[in-house]
């Protein structure tokens, strides 16, 4: 069902990749056989492991010397997955009305069921490898296709100096596409589908997170709506709450404050029994208020970092070191006790303190800030 991969030589040819439901790991020039236990040898399933490499791998001048530096991306092999989230997106019409952004779509097993629901689609591919077999896929559907070289989770890079591909800017994106702003409080300009590069689901939120708060990057145009696969245990932590201490961190808060999570259909892979869900994220349309903008928003996840730096600590000891308001007042105003913990505020109590503390007429400056936490869970 999945492929991770990384630095694909030119060697590789399609035909060993899109062998329904397989599933190989091929390094930078390198290919590693795993034996399977005999009892899994016989009667797989779409997701079971099936050894597919190219001989010629271990030519290729490609290699990387340290497999930490490998970037490795998941590409949907399984016809079966990849027609049932193309079903899920096609919606009662069965047929997808938003323009969809496919994030790293490989051999392209999901661009083509996509493409037979009727979905117009731009292929975000960051393997040029894959980029001719993607174009030959559109060549009998229109103009319902396009294919660019791109790495949509390297939109926007950090710095100043030239972007270089598989990275681009999402303003020279869309304008190329011909997409235009749409008010936040209006309808979602287009959809994302894909999947989240494997090893990078918590980095790659954050960084979404950031942009969707400021809007800025993709989040510029609109509230995008992202429908993507995503491992349990990282899904787990997104919509943890105060019923799972354990789970419940910063992005559970920021997320489930900025955004309506919906499951929209759960994959068993085997042989390993771990649980994908294909996620609907789709950022909620009265985030912002007066008190919370794209200008505050740095506050509000400042003090959200502030208040799970300290989780034993009592809500009333956070806020006299957040703030030179009286706590025993805010507590009143937002309704908890001085005994209650941190750890016990849902996502929109932490949006309704911070709410209450920068609407405050009592002082000009209202918050104390600590830079020490900049960074903290950024990673």
């Amino acid at each position: 069902m999945w492929i991770p991969v990384a630095g694909l030589p030119p060697r590789l040819t399609l035909s060993s990749l899109v062998g329904a439901g397989r599933f190989c790991i091929l390094g930078a020039g390198a290919a590693t056989r795993k034996p399977l236990p005999a009892r899994n040898r016989r009667g797989l399933s779409d997701s079971a492991p099936q050894l597919c490499p190219d001989p010629d791998f271990r030519k290729s001048p490609s290699r990387v010397k340290s497999k930490s530096t490998l970037d490795f991306n998941r590409y949907i092999t399984s016809r079966r997955l990849a027609e049932t989230m193309a079903q899920i997106i096609g919606g009662k019409q069965k047929r997808p009305s938003h323009l969809l952004l496919e994030c790293n779509p490989g051999p392209g097993i999901l661009t083509q069921a996509l493409l037979e629901v009727g979905a117009k689609v731009v292929a975000l591919e960051s393997n040029k490898t894959f980029i001719p077999h993607l174009e030959s896929l559109g060549k009998n559907q229109g103009r319902k296709l396009r294919v660019i070289h791109c790495d949509f989770f390297k939109m926007d890079p950090k710095g100043t100096g030239r972007i270089r591909p598989p990275a681009m800017a999402s303003e020279d994106l869309f304008q190329n596409l011909g997409i235009e702003a749409v008010p936040w409080k209006e309808g979602i300009p287009l959809k994302v589908i894909g999947t989240f590069p494997i090893r990078s689901e918590r980095k790659i939120l954050w960084k979404l997170i950031h942009n969707l708060y400021s809007c800025t990057s993709i989040y510029k145009y609109g509230r995008i709506e992202l429908n993507v696969l995503i491992y349990e245990k990282e899904f787990q932590k997104l919509m943890a709450d105060p019923r799972n201490p354990d789970l419940y961190h910063v992005l559970s808060v920021l997320w489930q404050v900025a955004c309506k999570i919906k499951v929209l259909h759960k994959e068993l892979l085997e042989p390993s029994q771990e649980k994908l869900y294909f996620v609907q994220i789709t950022p909620c349309r009265n985030l912002f208020t007066e008190n919370l903008t794209p200008m505050s928003y740095q506050v509000f996840i400042h003090m959200v970092k502030h208040c799970f730096g300290k989780r034993k600590w009592l809500l009333i000891d956070h806020l006299r070191s957040l703030t030179p308001l009286d706590a025993n007042d805010i507590l009143m105003q937002i309704g908890k006790k001085k005994e209650e913990k941190v750890t016990n505020l849902y996502p929109q109590d932490f949006k309704r303190l911070f709410e209450t503390i920068q609407s405050s007429k009592e002082y000009a400056h209202k918050w104390l800030y600590d830079d020490r936490l900049e960074g903290r869970y950024n990673d």
